[in-house]
């Protein structure tokens, strides 16, 4: 079964975003950027140099795409950022931030990271002791 991922068309200038053609499976055929200003009425009559397009893997951020309130393209990084609902404040200003699931892989690489560098601390430590053992044994002999 075929899966076509989604397009998210935005303005280069502010990152907002005009179109999201969603994403498509079975017999859905992928399309190129001149057919989709053929066929959307949204970027049809748009100046195409002042749009430009993501073109997302099928499945890439879905749970973003879920759980967010709002999502615009961040236009120095070209990349997507989403705002999430915050359950405690009803009405608020969307914060943009990078998608979770990415903030979450780079916590986990962080985690490992501090990991390694905590058990070589440790074991830096237990070096220096038995030094100061082995120092202190020589020194009251």
């Amino acid at each position: 079964m075929r899966q076509v991922g989604r397009k998210i068309y935005y303005e280069k200038e502010t990152g907002n975003v005009i179109l999201d053609t969603g994403e498509r499976m079975g017999s859905a055929i992928p399309t190129t950027v001149e057919q989709d200003f053929n066929t959307f009425v949204e970027i049809k009559n748009r100046v195409p140099e002042t749009i430009d397009v993501i073109e997302l893997p099928y499945g890439m951020y879905a749970d973003d795409f879920r759980i967010s309130n709002g999502y615009r393209v961040n236009v120095e990084t070209k990349e997507i950022e989403f705002s999430y609902p915050d359950p405690n404040e009803l009405e608020r200003e969307p914060v943009y931030q990078k998608p979770l699931s990415l903030q979450v892989d780079e916590l986990k690489r962080e985690n490992t990271l501090l990991k390694a560098q905590n058990i070589a601390l440790v074991d830096k430590t237990d070096f220096h002791e038995e030094l100061i053992v082995e120092l202190a044994m020589e020194v009251y002999k």
